[in-house]
């Protein structure tokens, strides 16, 4: 027998409860599991990894949130819209057209143009910040890109390090084959990156920084690394064949160990400069070794490398 339609029960509006509660419980519980990711906007670092990271990461964090909030108003609107306005199945009439509303058209021109002009303000505010060079480093390391790895030379202690290019076999370990960049922890360090070919990118993510290493011009940045660690590095512009494999290491460290590795350079004949006018591995500077002999012609024949080229023969 069927029930009379005075006594049903409702039953929308309480599956309509149900179903937010689940998404609710759900969005919190998700939300409990990666709450310090959500802090760092899920970005790769520690606000303390350099002097530069906690700034970068609250641009990014402010940038999100008021896309986010954006995002939720002009989507609420809408859904709303969608339902107040939908049409009903016993309407017959046109609905009110509204072709001019003064306010509101200016609210929605001014209001985007106030979000916009506040984001530009922190973001050259803080863009100006990271790009100052100015301050006096307390080292310079040129960074010279050349395919498929890079060479790093320490200017001013007159030694440098030369890679090879990764051989990436999927074995663990391969990391302890790629060129290593030593800095000293809690001091500036002052990049000068160029290329010997073509276009590259100096990135590592740890740092939330990169920038372009491009032939014939000496771009520069400024970073004080203030977390002893070891850290990934890469390069960030499709520059040829063998662009996953230019990879290297940074590792931060106290400054008796950085200065026992500058020594160590010495003692290998690591003496001087690796010019950035050279193809491929090429030649040192005058009175230092060639790139392919000694210490890093050991290297390249280790992993299977041209010295000229930095190719990896099959």
């Amino acid at each position: 027998m069927r029930q009379h339609p005075a006594n049903r029960v409702p039953r929308r509006p309480f599956l309509r409860r149900s179903v937010v509660a689940v998404v609710a419980v759900g969005v919190a519980t998700a939300l409990s599991g990666c709450g310090e990711q959500v802090g760092k906007g899920f970005l790769p670092s520690e606000r303390d990894t350099t002097n530069q990271t906690g700034r970068i990461m609250e641009l990014w964090n402010g940038s999100w949130l008021a896309a986010l909030a954006v995002g939720v108003l002009v989507w609420g609107l809408i859904l709303w819209s969608v339902v107040v306005y939908r049409r009903r199945r016993d309407a017959t009439d046109m609905p009110e057209q509204v072709r001019y509303h003064l306010p509101l058209e200016i609210t929605y021109t001014v209001v985007p143009l106030l979000m916009i002009a506040v984001l530009f303000f922190f973001t050259a505010r803080d863009q100006a910040a990271i790009a100052d060079t100015s301050a006096r480093p307390d080292l310079r390391i040129e960074v010279v890109g050349k395919q498929w790895s890079w060479d790093f030379n320490h200017l001013d202690e007159g030694v440098y390090e030369t890679g090879v290019q990764a051989e990436l076999t999927g074995e663990p370990g391969a990391e302890a084959g790629l060129p290593t960049l030593y800095l000293p922890v809690n001091e500036r360090v002052e990049f000068l990156i160029t290329s010997r070919d073509v276009i590259h990118s100096f990135w590592i993510p740890a740092f939330l920084y990169k920038l372009d290493a491009i032939p014939g011009i000496v771009n520069t940045f400024q970073v004080v690394p203030q977390r002893v660690g070891t850290y990934r590095g890469k390069c960030a512009e499709l520059c040829g064949e063998y662009h996953s494999e230019m990879l290297f290491n940074v590792r931060v460290v106290p400054r008796g160990e950085y200065d026992a590795h500058l020594a160590e350079l010495r003692a290998k004949g690591q003496v001087g400069r690796l010019g950035a006018d050279l193809g491929g591995g090429g030649t040192a500077s005058a009175g230092t070794e060639h790139a392919g002999t000694g210490a890093a012609g050991t290297a390249s024949a280790a992993t299977g490398s041209a010295p000229g080229d930095g190719r990896t023969e099959p």
